[in-house]
């Protein structure tokens, strides 16, 4: 470990008793099973009762809720990056949706992105795919552990240097502390669209299966894919420390997201997308709040850092 990344981690504990650790597994673990559960019960759904537009529907809205307002929005330009400011009711909204992710309790998150970023592919990354050997299996090592390994074996990250800011205000100490209450929630909500829009068990079952247990593989594989993808195939727009990447293809799909190393090179900016042809939903939603009155104080691209393109 280099004299840079000592003095980083004297200056910013991380917990690695091996306690923590396994209870950090276990609660990787338990948040992953869903996802999971819904890979295996999809397709048995499918073959028994087919796939409904009213099942896709709900998907795709609670997809993008999640992933969109909740995961990208509000865990992570609001509340990590400070992109934005918005008034409390709006907070809660994006604080619970990011919740219903099941990515994490809160101050947990932003805590971990903000490590992240503290160092920047330097050893003591919590999940950087490039500190595992050379050739193709440290490249597969690396692309693991950044994926989704780096949670079952790394500590828990201070929430008291990382996001004192956050630990100050009690709602978001309460709303991370429900973190599992509210994943429940985001299952049970589309279970209830499902038989709300159709009146019979089967609707609710299929919302449950697609907008609960798929949305939560989907996106959670997405949000992994910015740890491991964007930090190894893609272009590079702007020279950083660290090895983000822009990579096109998982633009849409992450909401704008995967346009990293944009990100990585003004963090705190709102907007990830830096060119027209560089679409940012997430930039827009952002943008689309604060013409209602509801986003404030927006960070917009501006004195960009020296560009390669």
């Amino acid at each position: 470990m280099s004299a840079r990344a000592h003095a980083l981690e004297r200056a910013a504990p991380l917990n690695a008793h091996p306690r923590v650790v396994a209870a950090h597994r276990r609660s990787s673990l338990a948040l992953a099973l869903p996802g999971l559960g819904g890979v295996l019960l999809a397709p048995l759904h499918a073959w028994f009762f087919g796939v409904t537009a009213t099942d896709l529907a709900i998907l795709a809205v609670a997809w993008w809720l999640t992933l969109g307002p909740g995961l990208s929005v509000g865990y992570h330009r609001h509340f990590a990056h400070r992109s934005f400011a918005a008034p409390r009711a709006v907070r809660r909204a994006l604080a619970v949706l990011g919740s219903m992710g099941a990515q994490g309790p809160l101050l947990y998150w932003v805590a971990v992105h903000r490590r992240h970023h503290e160092y920047g592919d330097a050893p003591g990354d919590p999940h950087s795919p490039h500190q595992h050997g050379r050739g193709l299996g440290g490249t597969l090592r690396g692309l693991w552990h950044a994926h989704y390994g780096w949670s079952l074996a790394s500590g828990m990250p201070s929430s008291a240097h990382y996001c004192p800011d956050l630990a100050r205000e009690p709602w978001i100490v309460a709303v991370s502390r429900q973190h599992r209450r509210w994943v429940l929630v985001g299952l049970a909500l589309p279970a209830l669209a499902g038989l709300a829009l159709t009146g019979t068990a089967r609707g609710a079952l299929g919302g449950f299966v697609w907008g609960g247990l798929v949305r939560l593989f989907l996106t959670s594989n997405l949000t992994w894919s910015l740890n491991s993808i964007c930090h190894r195939f893609g272009a590079r727009a702007f020279e950083t420390a660290d090895r983000s990447v822009n990579n096109a293809w998982l633009a849409l799909p992450t909401l704008g997201e995967s346009w990293h190393n944009n990100h990585h090179a003004r963090p705190a900016c709102a907007a990830h997308g830096r060119r027209w042809w560089q679409l940012d939903p997430n930039y827009a939603c952002i943008r689309a709040l604060a013409a209602l009155g509801l986003a404030s104080e927006v960070r917009r691209p501006h004195a960009e850092p020296q560009n390669r393109e």
